[in-house]
């Protein structure tokens, strides 16, 4: 599944620096005006009269209106007009058909350029709006988890495949309930509105079924029965439920999901591997038995990773995967989210690109109760 990271608050982070980028588009934007009359300018000079370049002139107020406000491309406009006297004036055109022609052009342009300046203006309100309400609703959706939860140490990353994206199929969650701490990291079959709506009903789902039912298959029934209500059978959703003890272990139950990473306190790394693969959430057409709870250690000091297909499919420019067992050293730091976000900037750097699925990380570290 839409820049972002979430770290306490989630806050979407594109895999590239969109305010660099924008910042640097809007000042070549903002100069091409004013190269484009002086380039014009400096040719009719070289050339004379005869070619008659000077209603190229319009072509500042033309591009004036692609960025800034309607002031700024009056303004253009108006030097537009005083260039094109002057260039008049110096080619004995002032008066004569030419330079009315320039004139009347550049009047027109400048005229079309507030206009298109003004709705430009209008839909950028509005996109702002939208922004506005799709954040609004990620809060909604994907909440800040617990920076601690009973004796667990949590941080969660997202990285959206889009820069505009603040919401899409991917999710996690920690609940801390009267059976402990119940963790949910999945991820939607498919994209826009409807992935976003399934992924709301998972965590509504989850939410109340974690603090309701005494056992971990209790939660996952809940979730099918919820999904089971509403997907059509060809929409599922693969996920992790996980259930923390205090004494040393965790239950996991997964659907079709990718297996969590354990990095354990000496350094040795292992995949939660389920003893047999169970299909996603939602497709109980299939009637088949669903996935069996299974426990790993899971001590002080030990830390586990849950994660989305959109980590380990991430492919750099040559085609290979990110090799994400190969990077778990990069979460050695002492602050969880910290060394979450080494992870996330790795990542990025080895797509160095958009990346082609959203990808959520859920880091939990077993400390001393």
């Amino acid at each position: 599944m839409t820049s972002g990271r979430y770290q306490g608050s989630p806050a979407p982070e594109p895999v590239k620096s969109v305010s660099q980028t924008n910042r640097r588009s809007q000042l070549i934007m903002g100069a091409l005006p004013f190269v484009m009359m002086a380039i014009v300018a400096a040719v009719d000079l070289s050339t004379g009269p005869g070619v008659g370049y000077i209603s190229l002139l319009a072509l500042g107020p033309a591009f004036a209106s692609l960025v800034g406000g309607v002031r700024r491309t009056l303004l253009i406009g108006l030097i537009a007009l005083a260039l094109s006297v002057a260039l008049s004036l110096y080619n004995d055109l002032l008066g004569r058909r030419p330079g009315n022609m320039s004139l009347i052009t550049i009047s027109g342009v400048t005229a079309a350029g507030v206009l298109a300046t003004r709705e430009r203006q209008r839909r950028e309100r509005e996109l702002a709006d939208v922004r506005s309400i799709a954040a609004v609703a990620q809060n909604v959706l994907l909440r800040p988890v617990p920076r601690r939860a009973g004796h667990l140490r949590a941080a969660v990353s997202y990285t959206s495949a889009k820069a505009e994206a603040r919401i899409g199929g991917d999710l996690y969650e920690v609940v801390t309930g009267p059976s402990g701490v119940r963790v949910i990291v999945g991820d939607v079959q498919g994209k826009g509105l409807e992935a976003v709506e399934t992924a709301a009903l998972v965590l509504g789902a989850f939410r109340e079924a974690a603090h309701d039912e005494p056992e971990l298959l209790g939660v996952s029934e809940r979730l099918e029965k919820a999904l089971n209500r509403r997907l059509s059978g060809e929409e599922f959703v693969t996920a992790v439920l996980a259930e923390a003890h205090p004494g040393g272990t965790l239950t996991l139950l997964n659907y079709g999901h990718p297996a969590p990473l354990i990095l354990r306190a000496n350094g040795k790394v292992e995949f939660a591997e389920p003893k047999e693969p169970a299909p996603p959430l939602g497709m109980a057409m299939l009637a088949v038995e669903g996935p069996r709870p299974y426990t790993v250690r899971f001590e002080p000091g030990d830390q586990i990773l849950l994660y989305t297909d959109g980590v380990v499919e991430a492919r750099d420019r040559k085609g290979h995967f990110y090799p994400l067992e190969e990077r778990v050293s990069l979460l050695k730091d002492d602050d969880p989210e910290a060394a979450l976000e080494a992870l996330r900037r790795d990542l990025v750097a080895h797509v160095d690109g958009p990346l082609h699925d959203d990808a959520a990380m859920l880091l939990l570290r077993s400390r001393d109760a």
